[in-house]
C-alpha cells in the first residue's frame, strides 16, 4: 500500500515542487495549508488542485494567537529577542500539523524547507542534516524537532539546489516557478 503524506503548502515554489516531487515518488498525497491570521490559501489551492491531490484548510488561527503572536509580544516587552518563526514551527507546523494529518491517517508530513532528514543506523535515531543547498539551509529554525517529528516528516527539497527546483516546477507547468 502506497505511503500517504500530508505536504503543507504555501502557494510558493518550494512546498509546490515538494509535492510534485512526492507525487512522482509514488506517495498518495494531500495539500494543506493552515489559517493562520487571515492568509490567503487560494494559491495553494490552485497548485493542489493542477496537481490533482486534494486539499484542506486548517483553521488554527486561535493557536497560532497564543503560541506564536502572544508569546512573542510577552517576551518583546520583557527585553528578549523571541523568534516567532520557531515558534511556529515548533507548535504549529510540525506539531498541529502532524496531530491533523495522523488524525486523517497519514503516514508524514512534508514541507518545502531545504532540510534532510536520516536515521542513523546504529542507534536508530533521527537526525536533522544540512540540505546540498548550503545557501538555502532552514535547518536554523527546524532544530527543536522531536523525534516523533522528525520520524514523520519528510523534507524532499533537501538533496536539490533551488535552481533545480526552479527549473522542475517549470517543466511542470507550476504557475508559480
Amino acid at each position: 500500500m502506497k505511503k500517504k503524506v500530508l505536504i503543507a503548502m504555501s502557494g510558493g515554489v518550494d512546498s509546490s515542487a515538494a509535492a510534485l516531487l512526492l507525487q512522482k515518488q509514488g506517495y498518495d498525497c494531500a495539500g494543506a495549508s493552515l489559517a493562520l491570521c487571515g492568509n490567503d490559501t487560494d494559491g495553494a489551492r490552485r497548485i493542489a488542485e493542477g496537481l490533482g491531490i486534494p486539499f484542506y484548510v486548517f483553521d488554527e488561527q486561535a493557536l497560532f494567537a497564543r503560541e506564536v503572536m502572544d508569546h512573542f509580544v510577552s517576551e518583546y516587552c520583557a527585553g528578549h529577542t523571541p523568534n516567532p518563526c520557531i515558534d511556529c514551527n515548533r507548535h504549529i507546523k510540525f506539531d498541529a500539523m502532524l496531530r491533523r494529518a495522523e488524525a486523517l491517517g497519514y503516514d508524514y508530513i512534508a514541507t518545502g524547507h531545504y532540510a534532510v532528514r536520516r536515521q542513523d543506523p546504529e542507534t536508530g535515531r533521527y537526525l536533522l542534516c544540512r540540505p546540498k543547498d548550503r545557501s538555502k539551509d532552514q535547518t536554523y529554525v527546524l532544530y527543536n524537532l522531536t523525534q516523533h517529528q522528525l520520524a514523520h516528516t519528510l523534507f524532499p527539497l533537501g538533496d536539490l539546489e533551488k535552481a533545480q527546483v526552479r527549473q522542475m516546477a517549470e517543466a511542470a507547468g507550476l504557475v508559480n516557478s
